[in-house]
């Protein structure tokens, strides 16, 4: 089977959201450029964590001198749901993220969830979730690029420039923070009708 590659270079948008109610929201990686379109299935945690290294690349780009704005402009904010059709392209299974110096642009890149990504997922659903980074800090060309393996799983890839990046995450951020509230007593999420706490010996919180 021929691998799909999903490519946006200039992507009018790049958001993270959710279809259904707290509890049961499907979450989803979507980029729209002119009249494309793709949408691709990931889990909560994996948002999280995409949020939270996109947001420490940030912090190198701006070690390095890097513009990369501290707040938002007023407006610039993304609150709209995401673009129909949403049809999904593929469940995600490795995140990578990376800076292209010689394009001055974050590399983002969502891969397919393979066979053995769904093993180990079975098998150890609490482990961290893959974001692999990497970075061509010498800007020789070496910045790895999926479809460098024309072998590999169908992938979605977008460039975003460092101020949508940072539009990105702060949207991530409020996506997975708008979810059940927390437990006052373990910390655990609430169902709509409580949930069965730990720390109270198994009575209904």
């Amino acid at each position: 089977m021929v691998r799909r590659a999903h490519l946006f270079d200039s992507p009018d948008r790049f958001i993270a959201g959710t279809v259904g109610e707290p509890g049961s929201r499907t979450f989803f990686l979507q980029a729209r450029e002119g009249g494309r379109i793709a949408s691709v299935v990931l889990e909560k945690i994996q948002v999280e964590a995409l949020a939270q290294r996109l947001g420490e690349l940030l912090e190198v780009l701006r070690s390095r001198g890097i513009a990369v704005p501290t707040e938002l402009p007023v407006g610039s904010r993304d609150t709209r749901p995401l673009d129909e059709p949403l049809i999904e392209a593929f469940r995600v299974g490795t995140l990578t993220i990376g800076w292209d110096p010689q394009r001055g642009d974050v590399v983002l890149q969502a891969l397919a969830m393979v066979p053995e990504d769904e093993e180990d997922e079975d098998d150890s659903g609490d482990d961290d979730p893959d974001v692999d980074e990497e970075d061509d800090d010498d800007g020789d060309g070496e910045l790895q690029l999926a479809e460098d393996d024309p072998d590999g799983p169908d992938f979605v890839r977008v460039r975003l420039s460092p101020a949508a990046t940072a539009t990105f995450v702060e949207r991530a951020a409020r996506v997975v923070a708008a979810g059940r509230s927390p437990c006052p007593v373990c910390g655990q999420p609430l169902d709509p009708q409580g949930h069965i706490c730990p720390r109270k010996n198994g009575y209904l919180n």
